[in-house]
């Protein structure tokens, strides 16, 4: 069982100006697949060392397996999840955001400006998503699938996987 942790990158749902509902759509479908559970989604202003701080918590210190980050990927001032997440992975894995802009790109050319990281801390595996509910159902429905493979190539569950 993969433990899963959610990050909203927000200002204003972390002053609760907002409702947030990416978080929430990101828990719906990673507990839809029968080997990850997903805690509540955690709501962190666009701050790149709280967010930076939170990420290291959680998958040094709490254990996490994966991390899905929403929000804070666009080109505002603010959008400084990618820049946080560069700061604390260890590894990119650049074919996971490459392969969520192209699904998206076949739905609008604005998934082009998005500037989605992921990588690995350890055995933690870390995604930022993008910010709407609809965009994190296209993307994250896509990538499920070969999250968990990666999952268990890193943490070495995989039967083909070299020990």
């Amino acid at each position: 069982m993969y433990r899963a942790a959610i990050i909203v990158a927000s200002d204003s749902s972390s002053a609760g100006e907002r409702e947030d509902l990416s978080g929430p759509a990101i828990a719906e479908i990673v507990r839809g697949y029968g080997n990850f559970t997903a805690g509540e989604p955690m709501v962190i202003p666009d701050e790149r060392e709280k967010l930076a701080r939170a990420m290291v918590r959680l998958a040094d210190t709490e254990g996490f397996d994966l991390i899905l980050t929403t929000g804070g990927t666009g080109f505002s001032k603010r959008d400084v999840t990618p820049e946080a997440t560069l700061d604390v992975i260890e590894r990119r894995a650049p074919g996971i955001p490459e392969a969520m802009r192209r699904i998206s790109l076949e739905i609008t050319p604005r998934a082009m400006l998005s500037r989605a990281e992921a990588g690995i801390r350890g055995g933690c595996l870390i995604v930022n998503l993008p910010g709407s509910p609809k965009a994190v159902r296209e993307t994250l429905g896509y990538i499920m699938p070969s999250l968990e493979h990666g999952l268990d190539i890193l943490q070495g569950r995989d039967s083909n996987c070299a020990r």
